[in-house]
């Protein structure tokens, strides 16, 4: 056997919390690679509706999550669409409640707030209750601590913590992370990852390197 079939929704056997989110999410504006997982109590079916927040289609942007990442409960991404025009005195949305107040309001204005698609690559590990913000990419191998608030871009293998997250440690020196992802073992098949696997839990490079 080579592993989970990833278009199974709910993959461990009397344990429904975790679900495999590719077969879960619908949303043409959320891309989630094979063997991602949320954790929750609640169950992982409401991910799109209860951690993706905000992702209204018509504004353009996507979030993009990788293959084997660990979603834990709790986590939230906070899309675009919660972007309000700060260029003026107020930032108060006057013009999404029409009725004369719509008029004049300079689209460009809100526009200038967005920030682009947010990322999260492979093998990335976000921790119960952080708020990932719009428009930053976590970069391959990366972890994110329990209720930290992601604002900016996380570095691969990085560890990052607090309010706003800072890179608290680097898993691997630069040499190793160069390496691991020159490898990028998240994208061979599952056969070889389950050849591998041995290798990959226990951090040997040189095989990984080898089988590579």
């Amino acid at each position: 056997m080579y592993g989970p079939k990833p278009e199974i929704k709910h993959p461990i056997e009397m344990h429904p919390r975790v679900g495999f989110l590719k077969a879960l999410v619908d949303a043409p504006n959320i891309e989630i690679g094979e063997y991602t997982y949320y954790d929750s109590p609640e169950g992982p079916d409401r991910f799109q509706s209860e951690c993706v927040l905000h992702h209204y289609e018509f504004i353009g942007d996507k979030l993009i999550i990788g293959r084997f990442c660990a979603i834990a409960e709790g986590a939230r991404f906070i899309m675009n669409g919660a972007n309000h025009a700060m260029s003026g005195f107020s930032t108060y949305p006057f013009n999404i409640f029409g009725h004369g107040w719509e008029k004049g309001f300079d689209v460009s204005t809100w526009e200038r707030e967005v920030r682009g698609d947010t990322i999260v690559k492979n093998d990335v590990w976000i921790g119960m209750e952080a708020v990932i913000m719009p428009g930053v990419t976590i970069g391959d191998g990366a972890i994110v601590a329990a209720r930290s608030v992601v604002t900016r871009d996380v570095p691969p293998y990085a560890i990052v913590a607090g309010n706003a997250a800072e890179v608290v440690k680097m898993r691997y020196d630069a040499g190793i992370v160069r390496r691991l992802l020159d490898i990028a073992w998240w994208d061979w098949d599952a056969e070889k990852i389950t050849r591998n696997l041995n290798a990959i839990r226990g951090a040997d490079i040189d095989a990984l390197e080898a089988a590579a």
